[in-house]
């Protein structure tokens, strides 16, 4: 029993000498060595990056076509192209004159507004109409009954469509109205509203139309009126002026 074991053990001695003897000779050891080496990441030292360097390329800035005309005028010729400018279409306004002494006014007192009665304001026109009648029938005229909206408050006076077309400018222009005792009022006439604005307010206070009035418009030149009033005053019953 004792010398079966010993063989035993001698037998597997005697193998694994062997089996060392054949990977020594196979080189075993040192391919897993090297492998496992081969495996075992190495840190490297760690590199500055390096900036990296944009071409340096002259660019022209780039300007519109307008901006650079305008830069490459002279000052000169902007001035006289805006003096042309101002020349060809001039902003329509009122001179600055002083037409008459009546022409100092504060206003109204609205609370005391003049109505006129239906049977005078018939008269006034009546009378109005014949006065139109008796002028010149080669200068073009027309009637006008005053309301309290062109004698007070928005002191705005449309003119009757039809006369503006047929004989007043096409644009807007300074409309004088001479009254008849010469007196001259310069007024804004606005063509596609077929009326007079500013000025207006002015010769109605200095002539203290009412409510009623009745006026006669002749055109005596392009741009002239004369100015007829009729007072609704004289054919109200107990009313004296």
């Amino acid at each position: 029993m004792v010398a079966a074991s010993l063989t035993y053990e001698e037998s597997r001695r005697k193998r694994l000498e062997e089996n060392n003897e054949k990977l020594k000779a196979l080189n075993l050891p040192l391919l897993s060595l090297a492998l496992r080496e081969s495996l075992t990441p190495k840190s490297s030292p760690a590199k500055n990056p390096k900036p990296r360097r944009l071409r340096e390329q002259q660019v022209a800035l780039r300007r519109s076509i307008r901006v650079a005309n305008m830069a490459a005028r002279s000052q000169d010729e902007i001035s006289e192209q805006a003096v042309t400018h101002e020349a060809v279409s001039p902003k329509v306004g009122i001179p600055r004159v002083v037409v008459s002494d009546r022409i100092h006014f504060k206003g109204r007192d609205l609370s005391n507004r003049v109505y006129a009665s239906d049977e005078a304001r018939a008269c006034s026109m009546e009378r109005a109409e014949e006065l139109q009648a008796s002028l010149e029938p080669q200068y073009p005229s027309f009637l006008k009954p005053m309301l309290q909206s062109h004698v007070t408050g928005g002191f705005w006076l449309g003119l009757p469509a039809h006369f503006c077309k047929a004989t007043l400018p096409k644009s807007d222009a300074i409309m004088t109205l001479a009254d008849e005792e010469g007196d001259e009022y310069p007024t804004v006439f606005l063509a596609r509203k077929t009326g007079l604005s500013g000025g207006w307010k002015r010769f109605s206070v200095a002539h203290n139309l009412v409510d009623g009035d009745a006026l006669v418009f002749q055109l005596i030149r392009p741009t002239k009126f004369k100015v007829y009033i009729v007072r609704v005053s004289s054919f109200e019953v107990g009313n004296k002026r």
